[in-house]
């Protein structure tokens, strides 16, 4: 089973940590949020993830590629 992941709002109440940066980038513990997530999933046996894109889609898909040869897009 795939795991549905929306990372499309501003995140306005972040402040200033997402003028430049998708909330889903934003660092929490030296990690993006998105990856905080990802990992609670796979601890509970699922690996595959899809991430619905929006706000500054383009920044997280850029952070995946550089982060994984073997995504699908």
């Amino acid at each position: 089973m795939k795991v549905v992941i929306l990372a499309g709002g501003r995140g306005t109440r972040f402040g200033t940590e997402t003028r430049n940066l998708p909330k889903a980038l934003v660092p929490v513990a030296g990690q993006p949020v998105v990856l905080h997530v990802m990992d609670i999933f796979a601890r509970q046996g699922y690996k595959e993830f899809v991430i619905a894109l929006g706000y500054r889609g383009d920044q997280i898909k850029s952070f995946f590629l550089r982060r994984c040869t073997s995504v699908p897009i």
